[in-house]
């Protein structure tokens, strides 16, 4: 047999494991081990499993994520969300719509220190949605625009998604971050347009706020000034060039934990919460990532994924036919994976493919987190539709699902224009960082 057919069995066999639910990490483990004991032997096997896993977990990039997970957890057990949604709806509460899209702005803002897509959609949504229930707006609306919203968590920086998308194809994770910065504000600017289009032609859905004086506007943007200050020294600190990113998420936890002690926050009983949570998420994270560390490299040994570039490259088809094919599986894929399996399960493959064709693999990356967002809200798995669904048990799931169908399209333009203007992704990288 060869090892190109023991790759895909491999790979048949990961889908079949996913299938019967076995957690991703612990199933490319497995898979990724048994292929390489067929592949080269039962002592490179035990060689790969005693080495990887520890020599990646103590890859000191990788303190990023336990940092910005610390950062956010803090933020949102302290209420800086409840800050950034007042002064979101100081500013822009009295258009028709206007408590959408303060969401939309709010979820951006604190997409920028917890870069979690879940913990968007269940911080703001417990904070926005009560709101809009106040204000008689639509409830498919509503939810539709927290998990929208939410889905911002991994494309604004700091991004858990960038980081593992650095690591696993040895790209620079400080120019991925500053990628998604002008693509993040594009998707924010297209979420709220499309809020505007959708209740200027239905005004009922989404009713005008009341609206606030120029002194109130500026006293709730200062009360929000911890959440931007945050993200000013953090995210500010590595667009200057002052922070690496590990030092910038180092940064921002400690400020994060500081204010919260000041202002009396850090009770013990948050404090062992917090701490719990950022445990879970972490440990959760890097299992799934020394799996992907070792399945990874099984399929490149099976040499599958270069047979495929092979075959794609050889077939006469255009790049850009072959990128939107590309696009349109992780459209699929998003139906049925949850983003961070779909990330590590389908690099190993893509990503050969991606350089064959010449493709910026920052500008590349961009694309691909927006695509992984798609799949957070696209039926029938859209893990930020649940999470939201659970907030709002009397709003049915085709509500919610029917409301999303207008952010889908803004996410569709904003890829577009991303492939045809590469510089959105790219300017703010090639600039800072040589």
């Amino acid at each position: 047999m060869s090892s190109e057919a023991i790759g895909a069995i491999g790979l048949v066999a990961m889908l079949a494991l996913l299938a019967l639910r076995m957690p991703i990490g612990i199933a490319m483990f497995l898979v990724g081990s048994i292929g390489f004991a067929v592949l080269n032997g039962i002592d490179a096997a035990l060689m790969a499993l005693g080495t990887y896993p520890y020599s990646y977990a103590a890859y000191y990039d990788l303190a990023v994520i336990p940092l910005f997970v610390l950062m956010g957890s803090i933020a949102s057990a302290c209420g800086m969300g409840q800050a950034l949604f007042a002064a979101a709806y100081a500013w822009v509460g009295h258009w028709r719509g206007g408590l959408a899209s303060a969401t939309i702005l709010s979820c951006a803002g604190f997409a920028a220190v917890s870069g979690s897509s879940v913990a968007s959609a269940v911080t703001m949504g417990r904070v926005c949605l009560p709101e809009m229930r106040r204000y008689r707006y639509d409830g498919g609306l509503a939810a539709g625009t927290v998990a929208a919203g939410g889905t911002l968590g991994i494309l604004i920086p700091p991004s858990t998604a960038f980081v593992i998308y650095g690591i696993l194809t040895e790209q620079s994770i400080g120019k991925l971050l500053l990628a998604g910065v002008l693509p993040g504000l594009l998707l924010t600017l297209l979420f709220v347009i499309t809020i505007m289009i959708w209740t200027a032609f239905r005004p009922e859905l989404g009713p005008a706020g009341e609206r606030s004086t120029f002194p109130q506007r500026w006293r709730a943007l200062a009360q929000s000034a911890p959440m931007l200050g945050l993200v000013f020294a953090s995210i500010g600190g590595i667009y200057a060039g002052v922070f690496t990113p590990a030092e910038a998420a180092a940064v921002g936890a400690f400020l994060a934990i500081a204010w919260a002690w000041a202002t009396g926050h850090l009770k013990r009983a948050v404090l062992e919460q917090v701490l719990l949570d950022t445990v879970r998420t972490t440990a959760m994270v890097f299992l799934i990532l020394m799996g992907a560390l070792v399945f990874g490299p099984f399929l490149a040994l099976s040499g599958l994924p270069g047979r495929i570039a092979d075959l794609l490259t050889g077939a006469s088809l255009a790049p850009f036919v072959v990128l939107l094919l590309i696009m349109a599986l992780y459209l699929v894929l998003g139906m049925f994976l949850e983003g961070f399996s779909m990330l590590v399960l389908t690099l190993p493959i893509v990503i050969p493919i991606v350089k064959a064709l010449g493709y910026d693999l920052i500008w590349f990356g961009v694309i691909m987190v927006i695509l992984l967002e798609m799949g957070l809200i696209s039926p029938p798995v859209g893990m930020n539709v649940f999470v939201v669904k659970g907030l709002v048990p009397d709003t049915s799931m085709g509500a919610i699902f029917r409301s999303i169908t207008p952010f889908w399209v803004a996410m569709i333009i904003c890829v577009a224009l991303i492939v045809a203007f590469p510089d959105i992704a790219l300017m703010i990288p090639n600039a800072m960082i040589r």
